[in-house]
């Protein structure tokens, strides 16, 4: 019985975050508030999470991971070309902006993940440590710093037209994907440090 009031009280303390966070600033969104709102003992967030970071860390994962999931298990079981793994992180991205609720997860995503005030992450495809052997004579550290930039670009474009409400065309989509490839696949002259 514990145990169905301890996962009960985590997907309320979920959803309150999730209503909250959607609406309101990450900064102006408080833990207090976030018990109120779940109707949950004001240390519940420490007790289930460990902090507000985690709590909307484990959001994001909950709403958000099951659509990269396995997409990018598939494309890197076996080695493959780089614009498959990237088209494989887009694709998600795409399907998002075209819908109201996908629009406030990605300004969401981009609140908080640019503003580095989440984590930890616990999901594989959230970690950049996941990221950091799948660019092929580019070593771990370089490798893990480019798709950091590359995240922070695609976090940034998405984010951008979900707090703007446009919608992000092919063409421009096409044109960001070919620029993350060719930044994920230029040859490199330093050694890894």
């Amino acid at each position: 019985m514990t145990q169905k009031v301890s996962a009960g009280t985590r997907e309320r303390l979920l959803a309150a975050a999730e209503r909250l966070l959607l609406t309101e600033r990450y900064d102006d969104v408080s833990v207090r508030g976030i018990c109120a709102a779940a109707g949950a003992n004001p240390a519940a967030v420490h007790y289930h999470f460990g902090s507000k970071e985690a709590l909307v860390a484990a959001l994001l994962e909950d709403r958000l991971g099951a659509l990269w999931a396995d997409r990018l298990a598939e494309v890197t079981a076996d080695p493959r070309p780089v614009h498959r793994i990237v088209d494989a992180v887009l694709e998600p991205f795409t399907e998002l902006t075209a819908d109201p609720l996908g629009r406030l997860h990605l300004r969401l995503l981009a609140q908080c993940v640019l503003g580095r005030q989440v984590g930890p992450w616990q999901q594989q495809w959230f970690r950049i440590d996941s990221w950091s052997g799948l660019l092929p004579g580019i070593g771990e550290k370089e490798s893990g710093r480019r798709w950091m930039l590359a995240f922070d670009l695609i976090i940034t474009r998405f984010g951008g037209a979900a707090v703007d409400d446009r919608p992000v065309t092919p063409r421009a989509v096409a044109t960001l994907r070919d620029f993350v490839v060719a930044g994920l696949t230029a040859p490199t002259g330093e050694t890894d440090d």
